[in-house]
């Protein structure tokens, strides 16, 4: 947290402790210049010249102070200020009475600077705090309020305290957004979760299930009790997850991923994986594969992944489309996309059955097909006609999977 909070700032105020820096520069020169042009004028120059000799060291020796909140300390803060107000009481024994009603102080607008320091480091409350001590000492060292020292004071109180409002309101809008970006990367991890215990564990407790009610006796008990353990996990995996943008054509089963050497994990810096070869093991009885001539090279994760989405897909039509359905995969490499449509003739979903299904906690195809193709960048069209069939068509622009290399290049 500590080190996020740290980003943070360096990401809001490093560009307002720069300006903050230069401003402090060039008030200095300012201040310097016209002390030199108006040397005459002053009743004990050698007050002005002595003051202004400590206020251009003070300047250059603190610049690495107001480099950044951490190094402009709260000790820094009220000396900086001794040194603007000092400046400016200063000017009653450096000045005759007639210029001090209506010139400038020994250290002009560079008192400025020193307000606006308090206001980076604390905020509009420390801007006022500090704008109201140096308005004290215009005061004091003015012995009246004319008109045009009231019009600078207030202005230096409402800019003061306007930046200072300015970079709470920045820093609170920065922490939102990190905290959007925290949820984001969170919910992008349960998301894999749920896809990996989607495509595992409820796949065998449904199998246990399934074969527990079909043996009997003892085998029926455990069935059962794999059945219940199912229904909480699919809960839990349902209600675990933040909420996303879906459809509501999402339906979920369990998913059958292809086995077999071709698909064993492997690091990406392995090189590009044909997708053709993960695709292979799905061409058996009832499930007809075309595929271009040349290879599909794929980043080796992102290959995985739309195997995987495939894998659900097939999985969907042997649950759901019958025995006696036959399935169809095509992969085209166009110029801009990799598309890989799977088309089965099944019945088809009947209409409302899709959301049904997400409510109940059966995410295949809101996470296994689509979460997977989302976190790809690309997108997964269902369409299902009632008796005749389902068609789901998986792209994943390339353009998508050349950030995402470069992404992970980077990391």
């Amino acid at each position: 947290m500590a080190g996020r909070e740290r980003v943070l700032r360096m990401s809001v105020e490093l560009p307002l402790w720069r300006a903050l820096a230069g401003y402090r520069v060039l008030t200095m020169l300012y201040a310097l210049g016209l002390c030199v042009t108006t040397y005459d004028q002053f009743s004990r120059p050698w007050i002005a010249i002595g003051y202004d000799a400590v206020l251009a060291v003070w300047t250059l020796a603190t610049l690495p102070r107001v480099r950044g909140a951490a190094s402009c300390t709260k000790g820094f803060l009220a000396a900086d200020l001794t040194i603007a107000l000092a400046g400016v009481l200063l000017t009653a024994f450096a000045d005759s009475h007639q210029r001090i009603a209506g010139g400038p102080t020994l250290p002009t607008i560079w008192t400025g600077g020193a307000v606006l320091a308090f206001a980076i480091k604390g905020g509009w409350r420390w801007a006022a705090v500090a704008s109201t001590v140096v308005a004290a000492a215009n005061l004091v060292e003015r012995g009246q309020l004319a008109r045009d020292t009231l019009h600078s004071l207030i202005l230096v109180w409402v800019a003061s305290i306007g930046i200072g409002y300015v970079v709470e309101v920045a820093r609170a809008s920065e922490r939102t957004l990190a905290r959007a970006l925290e949820i984001q990367a969170a919910t992008r991890e349960r998301e894999r979760l749920a896809r990996d215990i989607h495509d595992s564990v409820l796949q065998v407790l449904a199998m246990v299930k399934r074969r527990g009610t079909a043996l009997g006796g003892e085998a029926a008990e455990l069935g059962r009790l794999a059945g219940e353990q199912e229904v909480a996990l699919r809960t839990l995996v349902a209600g675990g997850l933040l909420p996303v943008a879906r459809t509501a054509e999402d339906i979920a089963v369990p998913v059958a991923e292809p086995t077999g050497p071709a698909y064993d994990e492997g690091p990406d810096s392995a090189g590009p994986v044909d997708l053709r070869t993960l695709l292979a093991p799905f061409a058996r009885d009832g499930v007809s594969l075309a595929e271009p001539g040349a290879p599909v090279p794929l980043p080796p994760a992102a290959a995985r992944e739309l195997a995987a989405a495939v894998g659900a897909a097939l999985d969907n039509v042997r649950r759901h489309a019958g025995a006696g359905a036959r399935a169809w995969i095509l992969v085209e490499d166009e110029p801009s996309d990799i598309l890989v449509t799977v088309r089965d003739d099944g019945p088809g979903i009947p209409e409302g059955r899709l959301a049904e299904a997400e409510g109940e906690g059966r995410l295949g195809v809101a996470q296994s097909i689509r979460g997977r193709l989302r976190d790809l960048g690309g997108s997964a069209e269902l369409i299902s006609v009632p008796g005749q069939g389902t068609e789901v068509e998986l792209k994943v622009p390339k353009g998508a999977l050349a950030a995402r290399g470069k992404k992970a290049e980077r990391r």
